[in-house]
């Protein structure tokens, strides 16, 4: 079979929605044929624009860096939402390059100064603690509800000021946002369910916004809402959308990153042990490990701004690519044996924060903090806290993520 008959056979493989409920196996298979190939391969989903699929370690790094060529813009999900959305909410930071994304960003990192930063991390390392607490206390039955969801919700909500009793109906919207994107078009009963919690996001965080600017109080909104950069700071479309970045960045992904930590020692005790022997030492590479491994988002759009060629093959102006991460983060060119769980991997260059470039995740320090915080509570207090039985995943072609995890523990 030649090349362009094997990159044929791939790209109906990856166009077709169900490749996602296939075995995980299998998916990794095929993310290994198609970076072996010499070409970008293009993938035309039934009723969606094509795309070139980059899948390799170096391509994704190369285009990460080059904001110029590959753009955000209009939008890095697939299929791209319809223009009166981006209408409606406002510009995300995630989808916008050159001196938009630049002067957000910069307005969003001044609000993180050095003392709310040690008071983050201070509060992340308490909740930690109370979260095991009510684990011991309660016993439930469901990780991903008790334990990866909570940690995170916690942070982002306290945060941006928002009460603790609004914490599980926040919770709620951040599920009914993220519920439907990726996956299969079969389930897409409802639409606009998902922005309808968008919207009731944006509508919260921009009523706080409004009291913080008539009262400004010590969180991040305060500080969001009178930053002033070059005379500019957020206004309350620009809260909302960022606030909704921060939902679904901080607490899908972390909660997701969480989960299948949980899950991959369970399937490693080997790493386990070699984890508990010295958790100082290595809960750090740990933590980067689990994030390689899961690539809790698995994929975002560029578009192409100019005629270009790449490795060989002509790009056209306006061409859409869908950088892989889960298969950037299996290269076997990078990384040796990749298909392995090592919680000593050194140097781990993944990209499970989105790579390098103007875009690498602005929360990748803090969601890095969230889990060293917990795995520490968990396994110090909880040493064979564990999975049992099967895990529930999302059929998702967006990010990896863990609906349900049942699991055990001994409390000491």
């Amino acid at each position: 079979m030649s090349d362009l008959d094997v990159a044929a056979a791939l790209a109906g493989d990856l166009a077709d929605p169900a490749f996602w409920e296939r075995p995980e196996r299998d998916r990794r298979e095929i993310f290994t044929r198609l970076r072996g190939l010499d070409r970008p391969v293009f993938v035309q989903p039934a009723g969606e624009r094509g795309y070139y699929a980059l899948v390799r370690h170096a391509d994704l790094v190369a285009a990460s860096k080059n904001a110029t060529l590959f753009s955000s813009e209009p939008a890095v999900t697939t299929p791209e939402p319809p223009g009166w959305v981006r209408a409606v909410f406002g510009d995300s930071m995630v989808n916008m390059d050159g001196t938009a994304h630049t002067s957000l960003r910069t307005i969003v990192s001044k609000a993180f100064t050095p003392r709310r930063v040690a008071t983050i991390v201070e509060d992340i390392g308490v909740a930690a603690r109370e979260i095991v607490d009510e684990v011991i206390a309660t016993r439930p039955a469901d990780f991903v509800a008790a334990v990866a969801a909570q940690l995170p919700v916690r942070v982002i909500c306290d945060m941006m000021g928002i009460a603790p009793k609004d914490r599980p109906w926040v919770l709620a919207q951040v599920s009914e946002s993220t519920e439907f994107i990726g996956v299969r078009r079969s389930r897409l009963r409802v639409p606009g369910q998902n922005l309808r919690a968008l919207a009731k996001l944006h509508l919260l965080v921009r009523a706080v916004g409004r009291a913080r600017r008539r009262e400004p109080a010590d969180d991040l909104v305060s500080a969001l809402v009178t930053a002033d950069v070059d005379g500019q700071r957020l206004s309350g479309r620009q809260l909302g959308s960022f606030f909704s970045l921060l939902l679904v960045a901080g607490i899908e992904t972390t909660r997701n990153a969480i989960a299948h930590g949980l899950a991959l020692l369970t399937e490693h005790p080997d790493q386990r042990a070699l984890l508990l022997a010295d958790i100082d030492a290595r809960l750090s590479g740990a933590v980067d490990e689990i994030v390689r491994v899961a690539s809790p988002i698995r994929q975002f759009r560029r578009r192409v701004t100019e005629d270009t060629v790449w490795h060989g093959y002509p790009l056209r102006a306006q061409d859409r690519v869908v950088l892989f991460y889960v298969s950037a983060n299996a290269d076997e060119t990078v990384f040796a044996d990749p298909e392995t769980f090592d919680i000593t991997r050194s140097p781990n260059p993944h990209v499970g924060f989105g790579g390098t470039g103007p875009h690498y995740c602005l929360g990748a320090h803090l969601a890095r903090q969230e889990m060293t915080a917990l795995y520490r509570e968990l396994l110090t207090r909880l040493p064979d806290v564990r999975t049992v039985g099967e895990p529930e995943y999302a059929a998702s072609s967006f990010d990896n993520r863990v609906r349900r995890m049942p699991f055990t523990f001994t409390a000491s």
